[in-house]
């Protein structure tokens, strides 16, 4: 794209300095970063890596200037933003975060792009202009009054960056912007990144696991170090070939490393739920799939796959008892239900809890408490069982899950590799028949991703069900014993099943 947009968008990008720099979230012991020096060129395009815990969010979101005020944790050093603080330098800094969804704020697409211009006092036909030209930039040919509730998950996300770059910042982050996209949205956000980069100066910054969909486009590595500091920090090809089988022990998802995955002994033993006819809905209204058949197995994983938007997480909610359906049934055999009768939906809270335990896309959705090791317990003590077999369960959790160092810190404090994990354990923490899982493994850098794999294919083969709606390819290789695949549209057929 050539033009008015690309001669509006070169500001001059923004410098960043760190020296002996960190934070630490109020009630923790451990420092998220600290003793950081850095500095960070104006136009320089940087890929941040780290192990999940390194506090690689903290950081940008640090830069942002939305890590919180002084009574939310204590800060040590000194992180400037073109020479001035974070806070000061709001209007300069653009984040675009994971979650597609928590980003869309109006209801109509030229809306929501001017929503930041607005905020920051831009005038009227400048802040129009700016909008038409940042929806180009991102390839988000819609009109100015399109519904945002009708765009998919890359769509919302290229709305989002399009908001950003409305405001001209200097230095725009990106915290795992693909993380919660299938393979076609992370694709149509990283080319709408690549074409926003030919034409713009701005400085860029952003964190990811999986360095192959950012490698082209940055000209810089930067390895956090979980201890404090840098662990590396180079051009791409230099860091990633001298330092990429450490790297990669450390938990970065290095391109042309081969990873040993767990075993699986896959011998299912029987169905645990079923479907008769089954339709699914988001709403009353809103149909989204109908004419489901589909097993879910003791002792075998089921994957849920499909592009985003076709109801992968509302058939996993249906199947949980979590969401009536539309038509048809879901149907328990009788060993899972145990006395509490054939349907999942119409079984209590209660009941639900040692028989269907669910996992929800965002982790904070399901935390209650105030500490990791309280919210561990929740589930164990609503089924009033005695504490030594609540301490002996969260004691055993917590190391599994190597959160054990965190285990008095505020579940809302954590990493988002570390949130995705305190999430599986407060479920298996009543030890369910079947784990119903939404998107397990976004967030993770590769050794947590391994850890999550072997702990679900270790519970499998001891008996349990697993259904597991993934965009990750890897994920699916490694633990699915069948894949239902939905299609999009309201065909014949809504999906496929596939025996791996």
């Amino acid at each position: 794209m050539t033009s008015p947009a690309a001669s509006h968008l070169r500001v001059a990008g923004a410098s960043i300095d760190a020296s002996g720099w960190g934070w630490r979230h109020a009630g923790r012991r451990a420092w998220a970063v600290r003793d950081l020096d850095l500095r960070i060129e104006p136009g320089e395009r940087v890929l941040l890596l780290g192990t999940s815990g390194a506090g690689k969010s903290t950081l940008v979101h640090a830069l942002a200037g939305v890590l919180g005020a002084a009574d939310e944790g204590e800060e040590q050093g000194r992180l400037l933003v073109n020479g001035t603080t974070p806070a000061d330098a709001r209007g300069q800094v653009g984040l675009l975060m994971q979650d597609p969804d928590s980003q869309v704020i109006l209801a109509r697409v030229g809306d929501d792009v001017a929503f930041g211009c607005e905020n920051l006092g831009v005038p009227r036909d400048e802040t129009w202009r700016r909008v038409r030209e940042s929806l180009a930039m991102v390839g988000l040919d819609l009109p100015l009054g399109h519904p945002t509730s009708a765009l998919s998950g890359g769509q919302k996300q290229r709305l989002a960056l399009a908001g950003v770059l409305a405001m001209r910042p200097g230095l725009l982050l990106l915290d795992e912007p693909t993380a919660n996209l299938d393979p076609a949205g992370v694709l149509e956000v990283r080319e709408s990144v690549a074409r926003v980069l030919e034409h713009t100066e701005a400085t860029f910054v952003v964190i990811e696991h999986r360095v192959g969909v950012w490698q082209q486009l940055v000209n810089r590595v930067i390895v956090l170090d979980p201890a404090g500091g840098v662990l590396a920090d180079g051009r791409p090809a230099d860091v990633l070939s001298a330092e990429g089988e450490r790297l990669s022990t450390s938990g970065v998802w290095v391109p042309g490393i081969r990873h040993q995955l767990p075993s699986r002994h896959r011998s299912a033993s029987g169905r645990l739920l079923g479907t008769e006819e089954l339709a699914i809905a988001r709403s009353r209204e809103l149909v989204v799939a109908r004419d489901i058949e589909v097993e879910v197995l003791a002792g075998a994983a089921l994957a849920i796959t499909g592009p985003n938007g076709v109801g992968k997480s509302t058939l996993a909610l249906t199947l949980a008892g979590l969401l009536k359906p539309a038509a048809g049934r879901v149907l328990a055999d009788p060993r899972l239900a145990a006395g509490a009768g054939g349907e999942p939906i119409r079984w209590k809270s209660r009941q639900l809890l040692t028989r269907i335990g669910t996992v929800f896309q965002d982790p904070e959705h399901q935390f209650v408490a105030g500490t990791v090791r309280a919210e561990l317990a929740v589930g164990p003590r609503a089924l009033g069982l005695p504490e030594p077999v609540i301490t002996a369960r969260v004691d055993t959790l917590l190391q599994r899950l190597r959160i054990d160092h965190l285990a008095q810190a505020n579940p809302f404090t954590l990493s988002g590799g570390e949130k995705r994990r305190l999430s599986v354990g407060t479920v298996l923490a009543t030890q369910p028949g079947v784990l119903v899982l939404d998107e397990p493994t976004f967030g993770q850098d590769f050794r947590t991703w391994r850890e999550i794999v072997a702990l679900l294919a270790e519970l499998i083969d001891e008996g349990t069900a697993v259904v597991a709606v993934s965009h990750d390819a890897e994920f699916v290789a490694a633990l699915a014993d069948r894949e239902y695949r939905l299609a999009a549209g309201l065909d014949h057929r809504s999906g496929s099943l596939v025996t791996r």
